[in-house]
């Protein structure tokens, strides 16, 4: 049964084309002002960056590389924070083409997708971030003083925090995948020795710093989310 948003006349190529064209409009303009909003605001963003690393001594290495820095994590910035209006606008566009069945599906799962990646960049920013970056300090201290470039910490902190965050999406594609009946919730389990060989082997490569620590905590939440995903097919039975 098609979505009660077929009833509607419907639309030709062109006026598809022009939808499109308005929606990508509307999503790059939030996208454009949360940037600039976000750069306005960058001490503010740039302090709360900065707190897993209290204690460090921050250096500006070469000319303009705050501005620069700046400017890439408000881009960052202004990309986390207008994603829902951006899925919202995807949701809007897709939704009179599914039918109810798909409807029921897709929408809760391209929410919980969103959901998901914010609770990996939460996660990353208070527990595996805090984690790297203590071990990171206390290595070698007696040696070495931790004086830090400011560019290099913000590109280990976001890319910890953006990694963390599409890690974080396991059981949305597990979910997928046992909805389209590519695989079933009793083969993932049967194949759980190789999750935590491939989880740490992600945990190395999403994690930037080269401590055991985080990768095992990574990994480990890895592992949680594949189980996960695996009750929530249960309870579908898939």
């Amino acid at each position: 049964m098609k979505n009660h948003l077929e009833n509607e006349t419907e639309m030709s190529i062109f006026e598809h084309l022009e939808e499109l064209r308005q929606r990508v409009f509307l999503s790059l303009l939030i996208f454009i002002i949360t940037t600039i909003v976000c750069f306005v605001y960058i001490k503010h963003i740039a302090y709360l960056l900065q707190q897993p690393a209290i204690g460090i001594k921050f250096l500006q290495l070469a000319p303009g590389e705050y501005f620069f820095a700046s400017i890439k994590v408000a881009i960052y910035t202004g990309f986390l924070l207008s994603s829902p209006f951006i899925l919202y606008q995807v949701i809007i566009f897709i939704l009179p083409g599914l039918t109810n069945k798909e409807a029921k599906f897709i929408i809760p799962l391209l929410f919980s997708s969103i959901c998901l990646f914010f609770t990996g960049v939460f996660f990353s920013y208070k527990i595996l971030a805090p984690a790297a970056l203590t071990f990171l300090m206390n290595y070698g201290a007696d040696i070495v003083e931790p004086i830090w470039s400011f560019e290099q910490y913000f590109n280990f902190i976001l890319l910890l925090l953006f990694s963390t965050g599409l890690a974080f999406q396991v059981p949305v594609i597990q979910i997928l995948l046992g909805i389209l009946d590519i695989i079933s919730s009793k083969q993932m389990l049967l194949y759980w020795r190789y999750i935590i060989f491939i989880a740490t082997i992600i945990g190395a490569i999403l994690t930037p710093s080269t401590d055991p620590i985080t990768q095992i905590i990574m990994s480990s939440a890895i592992f949680l989310l594949y189980l996960s995903g695996i009750l929530i097919l249960k309870v579908l039975k898939k």
